[in-house]
């Protein structure tokens, strides 16, 4: 069988309509980890709808508990053909947001796949069950008309991302000699365009802090009180704005990498992002492009800010202010330096009275590859070759994902295809993917699993 016999038979399963029964099934369970009713949903989509898929392809399966969240357990499946070929682990999430099912439009169902105007629309579509379903799906094109993958494959499968990937870490420690692999490809996020096939090697971290101050017991008429009473509403801003200005540059040298790398550089030279035409053209780190603003560089933004009473302001002195703030940071950046140079810079400024508490969801370490990685090379020829379109590449994707069990516990080179769009909806109502790019996406990887067996790197 030949490369372009392979992509006929990926195409003929799309067209045919069995990726689509294949996206509905998994679709239906309602596998909301953010929902501590869904317990026993989260371990049904392992055991009814993975496992038994992953079987039928000749892969050995099991589950694995959680050792800090017992109900969003893993499941871990390899199919090992010859311990002297090339092994490849891939990874997915089958847990999602919460459904949000009165907010979707009408006629729409969060757990029921419908195709409406050139979308289909469905809770996990995008997020994370089409991605893995496109991945597995490649898989199981090369085992039928090849009869064999031609390489070992590993597969992850996790059911509590939604709520931070707790337990990730620990079983990739745990498992680490059952999950070692020459690579790691797997998907999630957007591409860079609808029309742009992209790839990525890592992402951003995530550091969440809060900022709080409590100044008295109960709060005092205005009118008896303004201007004798510190406000903390007013403190806490100006303390805001000591860390970054009115046009969102930081001004803390710590919160910041101090360069971008010349070959991210110059990977991101050419990458234009969707969001840029909605982007406020004079925000964030002068001189930066968009997409070095959302790659290659750190954001500080606040989440969350409340003094007083929002809902019904009256007119009183608040007790208390607090703010929910929010660093997205690249490779080059310690996060464990946060909280003490933010510490350090508030008591220098006269704000030693504002506490500060690093928060629990928070991700790891930010990670990412840059673009003269044998295996990125390979990637983007295998793309280019299927596709005939040359691959966005970004040496890590702007959002978050749990990157760096990969790249730092199990010491993988790290791939991600992203098989959505940014504008898929996919932590909000009406969440969908577009037809036309996920047939395109299957036909990439299945390539590119072709060219794993075939013509893999030598790194």
């Amino acid at each position: 069988m030949t490369r372009e016999e392979c992509l006929n038979s990926a195409a003929d399963f799309f067209d045919s309509g069995g990726f689509a029964d294949l996206l509905a099934e998994r679709v239906q369970h309602p596998t909301e980890s953010q929902n501590p009713d869904r317990v026993q949903e989260l371990r049904a989509y392992l055991t009814e709808s993975i496992q038994p898929y992953l079987e039928e392809l000749g892969f050995s399966c099991r589950i694995v508990e959680n050792p800090e969240e017992p109900r969003a357990p893993f499941l871990i499946g390899q199919r090992i053909e010859d311990p002297d070929l090339l092994t490849v682990l891939t990874y997915g999430h089958g847990d999602t947001v919460l459904a949000m099912d009165e907010r979707w439009q009408d006629g729409l169902e969060p757990w029921r796949l419908q195709q409406f105007e050139e979308r289909w629309y469905g809770r996990g579509v995008a997020d994370n069950k089409g991605q893995h379903a496109i991945n597995l799906s490649a898989l199981a094109t090369l085992i039928k008309v090849r009869g064999r993958l031609g390489f070992n494959c590993k597969v992850i499968l996790e059911m509590g991302e939604e709520i931070g990937s707790p337990g990730l870490h620990a079983v990739c420690a745990q498992e680490k000699e059952a999950l070692a692999a020459d690579v790691f490809i797997a998907s999630d996020g957007p591409r860079v365009d609808p029309d742009i096939p992209t790839l990525f090697g890592g992402s951003r971290g995530v550091f969440n802090f809060d900022m709080r101050l409590d100044l008295r017991e109960g709060e005092h008429h205005s009118g008896n009180w303004g201007g004798l009473l510190a406000n903390p509403g007013i403190i806490l801003a100006n303390a805001i704005a000591s860390l970054i200005d009115a046009q969102g540059t930081i001004l803390l040298p710590e919160l910041k990498p101090t360069t971008i790398p010349e070959g991210v550089r110059e990977a991101l030279r050419e990458i234009r992002l969707a969001a840029e035409k909605q982007a406020d053209p004079d925000w964030g780190e002068p001189g930066l492009s968009a997409a070095e603003q959302v790659i290659a560089w750190n954001s500080l933004d606040i989440l969350a800010l409340e003094c007083g009473h929002p809902e019904a302001p009256v007119h009183a002195i608040p007790a208390r202010a607090w703010a929910r703030c929010h660093i997205r940071f690249v490779a080059d950046t310690n996060p464990d330096m946060f909280l003490p140079a933010i510490r350090k810079h508030l008591d220098a400024h006269g704000f030693s009275q504002i506490e500060l508490e690093g928060h629990p969801l928070s991700y790891g370490t930010a990670t990412r590859m840059l673009p003269d990685n044998p295996w990125v090379q390979w990637a983007i020829r295998s793309v280019q070759q299927t596709t005939g379109k040359a691959p966005a590449f970004m040496p890590n994707l702007g959002g978050t994902l749990p990157n760096d069990a990969f790249s730092h516990i199990l010491g993988l080179p790290t791939i991600w295809f992203p098989h959505s769009y940014g504008g898929c909806s996919q932590h909000a109502p009406d969440e969908h993917i577009l037809p036309a790019l996920t047939r395109e996406s299957l036909l990439m990887m299945t390539g590119l699993f072709w060219d794993l067996a075939e013509a893999p790197p030598k790194p």
